[in-house]
């Protein structure tokens, strides 16, 4: 076999592929035997038809062609490995010379990983904001924790600000009442915000047995984003209590004996909590900055793919679930058609470069992933997803994601080398030590572009 490889453009090659016919004996052997289960012919057993028979009744075309679409993928393979190419996706193929007992030749044209050349990234410096806990902060910590423990009490009075009230809801949409808009002993505590717009002004003011209307949009369920006319009756108004702030408190609501250990224990928590904000942001910094320094070309196609990955998910999974179409998000986000697509592809390029450079970076450092290592970012991402460590393994694994779960944790270890290279400092000119913190994930494409193995067909 001759193979010859055409550059198009960085991103994309034509093979061009030519095969001794002796080359395809296994193949036409084959192509006879599988056409041999498939039909009849008088005078023969079933299997045993002889390969002239077949060529005179069937035509030898159709037996060149089965031949052919078997032989493909293994000629195609091939040529790949021997020109070292990292194609993307499937190849579009067209076969330029079938000579019977000769000759095939072909050519596919593929998108393939552009050749990257990693720079120096030793002099990135990026600037991230300081770990700084504020009296302030600890109170108010605090006071959420209060907020957790508060007691309620039924009382025979209007409602008011703060106090919980228990209602039933029923909404209409046109004059009819929605399937899903009727509710029973709702809790709800008046100015929270947490159910709809208007509810507050309708319930101040009523006791057990009162009842009001207010118009509000739906937020969720078969309407949502429809105004809707909303009745609401309360059953009972209770105040709430919170506990007094002293040891006793400490003790009810953590394992300290004094409020000034529950204290001390939130502003470390709060430290925790904002110094993995700080090397998350870290990160994000180091890698921008080390996306500026790199010319990645984007393969077009790849590049669609992702768009339509990312719109699809966005509508179909996370809207759906929140009873929202596309247009109702970007009037809510403010945003026109135009702006939410200018920002999907900028994201959409970030994510693909992200992977191309830190892949590239993977192979550079020579970095490896150990079981340990993939362990760890599976549990993190069973706990992101909802499920259980076994439940998300058994999935990864029947969904063939293994690879792409190893390619996430490479990537973080190669963000990592680079952010431990480069000079991090905080607003007030500290330089901050990142050692101790956990690796964030970088934000790449949603899947391996290499990972879609589709099988060439002429």
């Amino acid at each position: 076999m001759k193979s010859a490889v055409e550059t198009l453009n960085p991103t994309r090659v034509r093979l061009t592929v030519e095969v001794p016919f002796e080359e395809l004996k296994d193949s036409l052997d084959a192509a006879y035997k599988k056409i041999n289960q498939q039909v009849t012919v008088k005078g023969f057993r079933k299997g045993k038809i002889p390969a002239r028979v077949i060529d005179q009744r069937f035509g030898r075309g159709a037996v060149l062609e089965e031949a052919v679409n078997d032989a493909l993928p293994k000629f195609y393979t091939d040529a790949v490995n021997e020109a070292e190419l990292n194609p993307l996706g499937q190849p579009e193929v067209d076969i330029k010379e079938l000579k019977d007992n000769e000759v095939l030749s072909f050519t596919a044209e593929v998108d393939v990983r552009p050749s990257i050349e990693i720079p120096d990234y030793s002099g990135i410096e990026v600037e991230v904001d300081a770990v700084e806990v504020s009296d302030e902060d600890v109170e108010k910590s605090v006071e959420q924790l209060r907020e957790r423990f508060a007691s309620t009490t039924p009382v025979e009075r209007a409602a008011e600000d703060g106090d919980v009230v228990t209602v039933d809801l029923e909404a209409k949409v046109d004059g009819e009442i929605l399937e899903d808009g009727v509710a029973s002993g709702v809790s709800y505590t008046i100015g929270s915000g947490e159910l709809l717009d208007g509810i507050d002004d309708a319930v101040k003011g009523l006791s057990a047995g009162g009842e009001a209307t207010f118009t509000s949009e739906l937020k969720g369920g078969s309407a949502a984003g429809r105004e809707a006319e909303v009745t609401v009756k309360v059953t009972q108004v209770a105040s709430r209590e919170l506990p007094e702030l002293d040891d006793e408190f400490a003790q009810l609501a953590s394992e300290f004996d004094t409020l000034e250990e529950l204290r001390a224990d939130s502003r470390k928590r709060l430290e925790n909590m904002k110094q993995y904000d700080q090397a998350t942001q870290a990160q994000e910094r180091v890698l921008d900055k080390l996306l500026e320094l790199v010319e990645v070309p984007i393969p077009e196609k790849l590049l669609e793919d992702e768009i339509n990955t990312r719109k699809h998910n966005l509508e179909h999974h996370q809207l759906s679930q929140m009873g929202l179409t596309l247009d109702k998000y970007l009037e809510i986000q403010g945003k026109t058609a135009e702006e939410f697509d200018t920002e999907t592809r900028e994201a959409s390029v970030k994510g693909i470069k992200t992977q191309f450079v830190l892949d590239e970076l993977v192979n550079k450092e020579k970095l490896n992933v150990n079981q340990e290592e993939l362990t760890e970012h599976l549990m993190r991402r069973a706990a992101s997803s909802g499920m259980s460590p076994d439940q998300f393994a058994q999935a990864v694994v029947e969904g063939g994601q293994v690879p792409m779960l190893v390619g996430e944790v490479a990537r973080g270890k190669a963000l990592a080398v680079v952010v431990e290279a480069a000079t991090v400092k905080d607003t007030n000119g500290e330089t901050v030590d990142l050692d101790d913190e956990d690796e964030a994930e970088p934000e790449t494409a949603e899947a391996p572009a290499e990972e879609s193995e589709e099988t060439p067909e002429a």
